[in-house]
C-alpha cells in the first residue's frame, strides 16, 4: 500500500519539481525532514539532558550529541491537541476555539480546511509527505459511537487532507477509543468490540488490554479484536521505516511526521523491554521509546541519507503527573529541576527535549539558550526550503534556521513565547523574565504563591535566568516589567499574531481566562 501511494505521489511530484525548480535534481537537495514527536516526555527524560536519569536514552542522546540542543526549548502548550495544532500549523491553537482541555478521536479537525501545515507546505515544494503515529486533532467517523457505525466508509478531516500524502496510525491518545489502525482514509479494522482503563500495578496507571467486551458500558471505548497496546510502538516505528526505505529509492525528498504514543499512559511496554531500567514500567517504557527511535535513526543511516537528513525531536508537554511516584520512588526526574509537569502552565508542563540534527548543516555540540517554540518549526522549514510564507500562515513561527548554522546567534533573544495550560490560561516568555497569568490553581499539582479573589487575575513575574524552579514571584519587586509583558501578551493575542505581518482573524468567544484585557 505504501509502496503504490509513493509512485504515484512520485509522478505528480515529479512534474511539480520540474516547473518549480527547473529539474529534479535542484529538489533531491532539500534535505528530507523527519520530526519524531513523543507523548507527555519530560526534559529530563533524555539522558543527554539528564545524565542523572534512571533508564537509558543512547538514540535520544545521539540526536543531541551529534546536533544542536535548543535548552529553552517548549510545546506550544501543556496538553497534546493543541501543540499538535501548533506544531504542524505555526499558530497557537488558543487562537481557534479550543480555549482549554483537549479534543477527542472523532469529530471535526481542528485544523481549518484551508490553514497551511508544515505537510502543505512541503508538498508544494516538491516533498513526498508521511505522517506514521497518533493524530488527536479529531478526525470524522461515519455514524455515532455505539449506534450506527460504518468502518467500511472512508473517514474524513485526517492527515491526508492537511497536507500528508499517506498516513498510519491511531485516532487519537489510546484512552479516547477508536483503537484500531487507520490507513490514509480507511480503518483497516473495524473497532465493533468495547474496552476501559484497566488499572495497572503502578500507582495512577493503567492499561487497555484484553479481554474485550461485545457491549458498551459507561466509560468504556472503541476497539478491535485484534489491537494490542503492548505492539503499538513496535507497529508504528515499522511503518516508519518501511516508509523511509521505500520513500529515500524515489528520487526526491521526503518529509516523515513520526508522532509516538509513548510515554503517555497506557504505559504498554513491549514484553522484549519489560524490567529492563532502573525506573520500574516508566523506565522500560522510555527505554523502547528509545530503542523506537534508533530504528528510524539506522533507517537513515542504512538508505544513506542520514547527513542530508533534518531529524527533530521533541515531545507534546512535560511529564505526565505520575513523574512524582518516579521522583519519589527510583529518584528519577523527569522534569528535573522545573516545577510542575503535564497541564501547568509552570515549566514542567512545556519546557521538553528539543533537540535537532541535520550532520550536512548543523555542527555537533551546538547549544542555544534562548527560548523557542515548537510553533517555529514551521518557518524553520520554510527558511530551509526558500519558501515565502503569507500572512495567512505560520502566524506565530519565528526561523530557527539561523540558530542551527550558528548557535551562538543573538537573533530573536527577545522574541515573546507563549505558554499555556489545560485549563486554558497564559504565561508569557520574553528574555529573561516569565510572567504567569494565573486564576485559580492554573491546574497545576503544586501550590501556587497566592489565591485570588473570584474571577481575579493573579500574577507571578520569575526571572528564568536565576530562577528556573520558579521558586521566587518578582510580581510586587518589578510592577514596570509586569505592566510591559501584561501589554505585548495583550497586543499578541489582540492581531491575530505574534510575528511581523497584517493581522489576523480568530476566535474570541467562550474565553474566559483572559480576563485582564478586552479583545477588539
Amino acid at each position: 500500500m505504501i509502496k503504490s501511494k509513493i509512485a504515484s505521489v512520485f509522478v505528480l511530484g515529479l512534474l511539480v519539481s520540474n516547473v518549480m525548480f527547473g529539474q529534479s535534481k535542484q529538489a533531491i537537495q532539500k534535505p528530507n525532514i523527519v520530526i519524531i514527536y513523543t507523548d507527555d516526555q519530560g526534559y529530563g527524560d533524555v539522558g543527554a539532558l539528564n545524565p542523572e536519569a534512571k533508564f537509558k536514552t543512547p538514540n535520544m542522546d545521539k540526536i543531541a550529541n551529534e546536533g544542536i540542543i535548543f535548552t529553552d526549548g517548549h510545546s506550544s502548550d501543556a496538553v497534546c491537541t493543541p501543540s499538535r495544532y501548533s506544531l504542524l500549523t505555526g499558530r497557537y491553537s488558543w487562537r481557534t476555539s479550543l480555549k482549554e482541555n483537549v479534543l477527542h478521536a472523532d469529530g471535526p479537525c481542528l485544523i481549518e480546511k484551508d490553514r497551511m501545515t508544515i505537510g502543505s507546505l512541503l508538498q508544494a515544494n516538491g516533498y513526498q509527505t508521511a505522517m506514521v503515529g497518533k493524530w488527536h486533532l479529531q478526525m470524522e467517523f461515519v455514524g455515532e459511537r455505539g449506534k450506527d457505525r460504518d468502518w467500511s466508509k472512508p473517514f474524513k478531516e485526517g492527515p491526508i487532507e492537511h497536507g500528508f500524502d499517506y498516513f498510519f496510525g491511531i485516532a487519537a491518545s489510546m484512552n479516547y477509543g477508536i483503537l484500531t489502525y487507520l490507513e490514509n482514509d480507511r480503518v483497516l479494522e473495524a473497532p465493533n468490540l468495547w474496552t476501559k482503563k484497566k488499572m495497572d500495578v503502578t500507582p495512577r496507571t493503567y492499561r487497555m488490554t484484553p479481554p474485550y467486551q461485545d457491549h458498551r458500558d459507561r466509560g468504556f471505548v472503541e476497539v478491535a479484536p485484534s489491537f494490542n497496546d503492548e505492539l503499538v510502538l513496535e507497529t508504528l516505528a515499522n511503518k516508519a521505516v518501511e516508509y523511509i526505505d521505500e520513500a529515500s529509492k524515489q528520487g526526491k525528498p521526503f518529509f516523515l511526521y513520526l508522532p509516538l504514543t509513548s510515554p503517555h499512559l497506557p504505559h504498554a511496554t513491549h514484553p522484549d523491554f519489560q524490567g529492563k531500567s532502573d525506573c520500574g514500567n516508566y523506565g522500560d517504557f522510555m527505554q523502547e521509546t528509545d530503542y523506537r527511535v534508533g530504528q528510524v535513526l539506522d533507517a537513515l543511516q542504512a538508505n544513506g541519507i542520514k547527513d542530508n537528513t533534518l531529524v527533530i525531536f521533541s515531545s507534546d508537554n512535560g511529564a505526565e503527573s505520575n513523574y512524582i511516584y518516579q521522583r519519589d520512588t527510583y529518584n528519577h526526574y523527569s522534569n528535573l529541576i522545573f516545577k510542575g509537569g503535564k497541564r501547568d502552565i509552570y515549566e514542567g508542563g512545556h519546557r521538553v527535549p528539543f533537540l535537532m540534527r541535520w550532520p550536512k548543516t548543523i555542527k555537533a555540540g551546538g547549544v542555544v539558550n534562548t527560548p523557542v517554540s515548537q510553533t517555529d518549526y514551521l518557518a524553520t522549514i520554510a527558511d530551509i526550503v526558500g519558501a515565502k510564507l503569507p500572512d495567512t500562515a505560520a502566524e506565530d513561527s519565528y526561523s530557527l534556521y539561523n540558530y542551527m548554522k550558528n548557535p551562538t546567534s543573538e537573533l530573536d533573544k527577545d522574541r515573546p513565547v507563549i505558554h499555556h495550560s489545560f485549563t486554558g490560561h497564559f504565561a508569557i516568555r520574553q528574555g529573561q523574565w516569565k510572567l504567569n497569568m494565573l486564576r485559580g490553581s492554573g491546574g497545576s499539582l503544586e501550590p501556587v504563591i497566592f489565591e485570588p479573589k473570584a474571577g481575579e487575575a493573579i500574577y507571578e513575574l520569575y526571572d528564568m535566568v536565576n530562577d528556573p524552579g520558579e521558586t521566587k514571584n518578582l510580581y510586587f519587586e518589578h510592577p514596570d516589567i509586569v505592566k510591559a509583558m501584561t501589554k505585548r501578551i495583550s497586543e499578541i493575542i489582540n492581531t491575530g499574531r505574534s510575528t511581523e505581518g497584517k493581522s489576523q482573524p480568530f476566535v474570541t468567544h467562550n474565553w474566559e481566562q483572559v480576563t485582564w484585557m478586552n479583545l477588539n
